[in-house]
């Protein structure tokens, strides 16, 4: 072990005692690692500064590139340091069709002056910039949405306050839409919302979907179902509304306090349903509580069961009288079989056998 004496020498000399071949290299390290730190804020700084004019601006700023590097129609290259929309997108490693969709939106600001003409711009030249919530004014990312149909799209989707371009991109991709239909329950709820607004003004798309529905057996049984309990609640909802009953022989008569006041009560308990829940039974029960409250109240009352008897043996008599006078008998040679005439003749004696028992019944005059 080597023990330091007071007048013995350090192993290594202090830092400020170094030699100045060291202090050299450690100067050099230090200036270099300052360059590579500048260079570096450099390089974030233009990032920055590049990203805020994209923010301020957004797509403008790609479009100013292009009004000041490509030549406009009918220039000749001679005449231009410029160059055409097919060399600056080999430059740029794009389409050509997406240059000129940057050069097309900001020559329709230019005819609306709120960028310079393109004549007025040389390559390399910077402009005061509009403000980028103008930019989707001007600018569709869609060949599709210079077409008629493009046009309707852009049209309706401005009117739900939704950017034209998410629209025309759904409406190219009809694959897509299918798959998020059949996968996610709020798009296929916003789809049939859709159709149901469109079917409104659209006779061809009502015929289809009719015929739709007619091919297709779960779907008949599924409106089949619908109609009829929107019939049963409406018959509820016509005794709370008008206060009358019809009865099952089909007369209108006032519904009684108490009946009336079930029918509002199961109405309020229909009305109370959250949209979608499954409505088949309580419409079931509401109908035929009240149905069966409206045969009770006929059956209490003499005379209104007497009036229930009458009016349907007229109703029946009617229907029968009906049938008969369709009767034609020009062809009866074609159509004769025994057995007509025999049902016939059981017919003609139920027939006086009601007529006399009728007859017994009049009253003396």
């Amino acid at each position: 072990m080597t023990v330091a004496t007071a007048g013995s020498q350090p192993a290594v000399p202090p830092v400020d005692e170094t030699s100045g071949e060291e202090s050299f290299w450690d100067e050099r390290a230090v200036s270099g690692n300052e360059a590579v730190a500048g260079a570096a804020d450099d390089l974030v700084v233009r990032d920055a500064r590049e990203f805020g004019a994209y923010a301020r601006t957004g797509g403008w700023a790609f479009a100013l590139k292009v009004a000041r590097s490509v030549r406009p129609g009918g220039q000749a290259a001679g005449e231009t340091p410029k160059v055409s929309a097919k060399e600056f997108a080999e430059l740029a490693g794009c389409s050509p069709e997406r240059v000129m969709r940057f050069y097309k939106a900001w020559d329709m600001a230019a005819d609306d002056g709120v960028v310079p003409q393109f004549e007025a711009l040389a390559p390399g030249e910077d402009v005061e910039l509009p403000e980028a919530e103008m930019w989707l004014s001007y600018y569709s990312s869609r060949n599709s949405a210079t077409s008629v149909r493009g046009t309707a799209i852009t049209a309706a989707a401005e009117a739900e306050g939704i950017r034209p371009t998410k629209a025309l991109e759904v409406a190219e991709n009809p694959t897509a839409l299918r798959a998020a239909i059949l996968a996610d329950p709020s798009t296929a709820e916003a789809a049939r919302g859709a159709l149901l607004d469109r079917i409104k003004e659209d006779p061809v798309l009502q015929a289809e979907l009719a015929r739709d529905v007619l091919r297709t057996e779960e779907l008949k049984k599924a409106v089949a179902t619908e109609s009829r309990a929107a019939d049963r609640i409406g018959y509820v909802r016509q005794i709370v509304e008008n206060g009358q009953i019809k009865t099952p022989a089909g007369q209108t008569i006032d519904a009684p306090v108490e009946l009336r006041a079930e029918a509002e009560r199961h109405l309020s308990l229909l009305d109370e349903l959250d949209d979608g829940e499954e409505v088949g039974e309580w419409v079931t029960e509401a109908y035929d509580t009240v149905k069966g409250l409206v045969v009770e109240a006929v059956e209490a009352d003499p005379e209104l069961r007497v009036q229930e008897r009458r009016t349907k043996f007229y109703s029946s008599l009617q229907k029968a009288t009906k049938v008969f006078e369709e009767l034609t008998f020009d062809d009866a040679d074609d159509i004769y079989e025994d057995d007509m005439v025999h049902r016939l003749e059981e017919l003609q004696q139920a027939i006086a056998t009601c007529i006399t028992a009728l007859r017994k019944a009049a009253p003396e005059r």
